[in-house]
């Protein structure tokens, strides 16, 4: 693998447009003077740290970051500075954003056997969103490994449930892990208003407990919202209808949110491969992950099914597929003709892992799917903190050791090939390419989309949802 390059002419932009910022600043006093200073001088100090240490993530995230706040920053200053004055300072923010970017692009070590991402406007600017999220979730502190004691638990509980793993022979057989569930009956259903849809909401006792003796049972039973399971149903009237399991991804699980994003598989009217309807008309169930939306036990969506805390990530799984099995029996007991699954990102590691416990699916669709957690903290966690949490012990190998019951490329998928289909983006910041191309050789390699983008692109990229459609169809599930 090459070195990374040592200076990148892309870190240009985001170094003269704190310099603009900054110079603007100086012309003011007072608060205008501060909002223009920090965000200018946090653009320009990226610009700084691109061309002097360009192979640091952190330097392109805060830069994207800075540009876009700065976007935002800037259009008061139309009416204070005038039109000219204020178009210049959105036009150099956006440029120190993408510059940011493309720089990220250029940093960044080609994945084996996977298509090298784009170079050009687009998609910098779709890793420039990438980048920017990320540097928001660094500095709301999610990446972070705790110094009040946490990390000295997880260690013991690491050490515990591997052994008590291993006594169960759970290591050498993941799929003994997951304990069958009782099928679901009567779930309550409340009808609402959703983004314009007449929405289903399904509640219903989870059940779910860890086994006896497991590290961690007690604390994750303690979170109470996570003793209720939700869905999200979109149904038609009539005759039944093939089903859809849509499952959200991480941070989703917000009834507005979610509906908005997967009606496009209900909705009649549309065509195929478009973004806003495929005209499927299909019958959609939406499982809410733990944690997640009305499932939360933090301020934020998903917070504690990501990170340090490992045993809550492998009960969180686990929970939401003891979950999605019951509410398959559900819509198996619908009259459904057939159902299939569909995931994105943390709900794309939750389809492939569905898909091998549950029988009777037609197609699975994990799109820009996480595969290793194990992997995502080791790009995520802030490097300094990572590197001190395995000086006391924390071992990276231990955790993807354990979590082989909840890691994909672990399991056997139980949809014949030909109902298999993946997608990722090959520029994809958050979850990287290596997640999805792992996963596609191990289900032996069935169609796969790669589109030109970044995570977060994946709703604008018309090849994914022309793949995504013909699947379904060609797999019944279409009305």
């Amino acid at each position: 693998m090459p070195d990374p390059p040592r200076f990148s002419i892309w870190a240009t932009p985001s170094l003269l447009g704190g310099l603009v910022w900054l110079a603007t600043a100086a012309s003011l006093s007072g608060f205008g003077a501060v909002t223009l200073a920090v965000p200018g001088a946090t653009l320009g100090i990226s610009g700084v740290m691109q061309f002097l240490a360009p192979g640091d993530r952190r330097v392109t995230q805060l830069g994207a970051f800075a540009g876009l706040v700065g976007s935002v920053v800037a259009i008061p200053y139309f009416f204070v500075l005038g039109f000219g004055a204020g178009l210049g300072l959105l036009a150099t923010s956006l440029a120190g954003a993408w510059g940011a970017g493309r720089t990220a692009i250029q940093v960044e070590p080609d994945t084996e056997g996977v298509p090298k991402p784009g170079t050009g406007f687009k998609t910098a600017a779709k890793v420039t969103l990438d980048e920017a999220i990320l540097c928001f979730e660094a500095l709301s502190g999610a990446t972070a490994i705790p110094t009040d004691g946490t990390l000295d638990r997880v260690i013991d509980e690491l050490d515990r449930a591997h052994a008590f793993f291993t006594r169960k022979g759970f290591l050498d057989r993941p799929e003994t892990y997951h304990v069958p569930p009782p099928e679901l009956f009567d779930p309550l259903l409340r009808i609402e208003e959703v983004a314009g849809q007449r929405v289903e909401v399904l509640r219903f006792e989870s059940g779910y407990a860890p086994a006896e003796g497991e590290p961690g049972r007690d604390r994750w039973l303690s979170y109470e919202p996570c003793r209720e399971g939700w869905a999200y149903v979109l149904r038609h009237e009539g005759p039944p209808r093939p089903w859809l399991i849509a499952t959200n991804g991480y941070r989703m699980g917000h009834a507005r949110v979610d509906v908005s994003i997967f009606s496009r598989f209900f909705k009649d009217n549309g065509r195929p491969g478009s973004q806003g309807a495929a005209g499927l008309g299909l019958n959609v169930l939406i499982p809410v992950l733990p944690l997640h939306g009305p499932r939360k036990i933090h301020w934020h969506s998903g917070e504690g099914f990501l990170g340090i805390d490992v045993l809550d990530t492998l009960h969180a799984q686990t929970q939401a597929l003891w979950d999605m099995r019951r509410l398959l029996s559900w819509v198996q007991s619908q009259g459904a003709p057939a159902v299939g699954a569909f995931g994105l990102s943390l709900g794309g590691l939750t389809t492939a892992n569905f898909s091998s416990l549950a029988g009777g699916l037609s197609a699975s669709v994990p799109g820009i799917p996480l595969l290793s957690v194990e992997r995502i903290l080791r790009r995520h966690a802030p490097p300094p903190q990572l590197a001190w949490a395995i000086s006391e012990g924390f071992d990276l190998e231990q955790v993807r050791e354990l979590l082989r019951v909840i890691t994909p490329t672990s399991l056997t998928p139980k949809v014949p090939k030909e109902g298999r289909f993946l997608f990722g983006a090959t520029g994809d910041r958050l979850v990287r390419p290596d997640h999805v191309r792992d996963l596609w050789r191990h289900w032996d390699e069935p169609e796969i989309v790669w589109y030109d983008g970044s995570h977060l692109s994946f709703g604008s990229e018309t090849a994914v949802w022309e793949g995504v459609d013909r699947l379904l169809r060609t797999r019944g599930l279409a009305a």
